[in-house]
């Protein structure tokens, strides 16, 4: 029997050099982000400026995983979400840099990560959307099988030329 139990706590500044490294050791098999180093650098990409809430998951004390959830703008993104979704953008929060590491994929890490988001976003009674580049792969499955539903696509400046525009999805 497995005890092995996950916490989730609230992400602290010290947090951030070890969640770079597992960030970079589950890449290659998750592809996401999908390209590392992330352009942006890797503290931008894991801190962005208009992140409002942030969590790790701990197992044995050891940070596996991460989410934040960050502001909906009022931009084409937003707009698509929100025609998704019926509710203005300021009524929405989006769920990012959900990943979680290679040696505890497929045990519910990543599903409690996702829950701890969505449930900072309806308790504030906000929409959560996300947007996800994996167009047919094991997130963008995972998402839909958790009663996530494609409101739109769309382009977004890290995507490399000749792929195919992003899903915007939200859990209505």
């Amino acid at each position: 029997m497995n005890t092995t139990t996950t916490d989730v706590r609230p992400r602290e500044h010290d947090d951030v050099p070890v969640l770079a490294r597992v960030a970079a050791e589950q890449q290659p098999t998750s592809g996401y982000p999908r390209t590392w180093p992330p352009m942006v650098g890797v503290r931008d990409f894991l801190v962005r400026p208009d992140e409002e809430a942030a969590w790790v998951a701990l197992r044995d004390e050891r940070i596996v995983g991460h989410v934040s959830v960050t502001t909906v703008h009022d931009d084409e993104h937003g707009a698509i979400w929100s025609a998704g979704t019926g509710r203005p953008v300021t009524e929405l929060g989006c769920v990012s840099v959900l990943f979680v590491a290679a040696d505890v994929r497929g045990t519910g890490v990543g599903g409690l990560l996702l829950d701890t988001a969505t449930a900072y976003l309806r308790d504030a009674g906000r929409t959560p959307v996300l947007d996800v580049d994996d167009r047919d792969g094991v997130a963008h499955a995972v998402y839909l099988h958790r009663g996530w539903r494609v409101v739109g696509e769309a382009r977004f400046h890290w995507q490399g030329e000749g792929t195919p525009p992003a899903r915007l999805l939200a859990l209505t």
